[in-house]
């Protein structure tokens, strides 16, 4: 929280919702936000790890507020939209941090594309499609209502590009993710204001607790899995939070007002290297 984003860019006097706010890349998304001057809503599912980053922040003099809700369910976030509207009068930023695979979705040695359980492909094209979609109807109405204009992040990968494999279900739902940001971008300039902009970070591969069971194994080498995605990165690394920090903070700055329906890679080259 030490970074002083807002030499960068001054977002004092903006709020900013951000989903998945609890996970460990999101987090650091908030922190980043806060210390350019922006307050913060966090918003997760598990209200113990919504409630520590709060803390932590308004111990950094922050301003910033915990909201509870399910990204897959309507009414679960009209609940938090009311809730976030008892701490701020409006809504700048969404940020669409909330999302993931399932180990009970991905294909291994013990368990082949058909044998595939149905609610745990369900609950990644849920998680990552539905509650995108679902996050922005209920929170870019506040940005709509409230200033008629911001900016809205949604967080798509590298599989959105080239499905890879074994996750089925989390490359066509980031496809899916890319597509809708492409989508909702034309449609609110078009239809409410062009001053709403809609934008997606596409994360090469950062290590989280989320992906961690395929990249490196118990005693903390990695995997093959692992080694192939690095062989196939050339600056030959995982990502840190910061890569992402620093092109969040860029799509927001008041200097990209014309940039709206893009997807960024921030994948070290990944998408860019053949393999050759």
């Amino acid at each position: 929280m030490t970074a002083l984003w807002k030499d960068w860019v001054n977002l004092e006097a903006k709020v900013a919702v951000i989903t998945g706010g609890g996970g460990e890349l999101c987090s650091r998304m908030a922190e980043a936000l806060a210390g350019a001057g922006a307050s913060i809503a966090i918003l997760d599912y598990d209200q113990a790890k919504a409630e520590e980053k709060v803390a932590r922040m308004k111990k950094a003099g922050l301003k910033s507020a915990a909201l509870v809700a399910d990204v897959t369910s309507r009414s679960s976030l009209e609940k938090a939209g009311e809730e976030f509207k008892k701490h701020f009068q409006a809504l700048d930023i969404l940020v669409n941090g909330a999302g993931g695979n399932s180990p009970l979705a991905t294909t291994g040695p013990d368990q082949s594309f058909f044998d595939l359980p149905e609610p745990a492909v369900r609950k990644v094209l849920e998680l990552n499609v539905l509650g995108t979609i679902l996050c922005c109807q209920v929170f870019g109405k506040i940005i709509l209502d409230t200033r008629g204009e911001g900016s809205i992040i949604n967080i798509s990968s590298m599989n959105a590009f080239r499905p890879l494999t074994r996750i089925p279900a989390y490359s066509a739902a980031k496809a899916g993710v890319s597509n809708f940001t492409q989508w909702l971008a034309v449609h609110f300039a078009q239809n409410y204001s062009p001053k709403i902009r809609v934008n997606a970070i596409a994360p090469g591969f950062f290590i989280t607790e989320q992906n961690k069971f395929l990249l490196m194994d118990k005693s903390g080498q990695m995997t093959e899995r692992g080694k192939k995605i690095i062989d196939h990165t050339p600056q030959a690394r995982f990502g840190h939070p910061d890569d992402l920090v620093s092109t969040l903070v860029w799509l927001l700055a008041p200097s990209s007002s014309f940039i709206t329906g893009v997807v960024i890679p921030v994948d070290g080259g990944f998408s860019a290297y053949s393999g050759v």
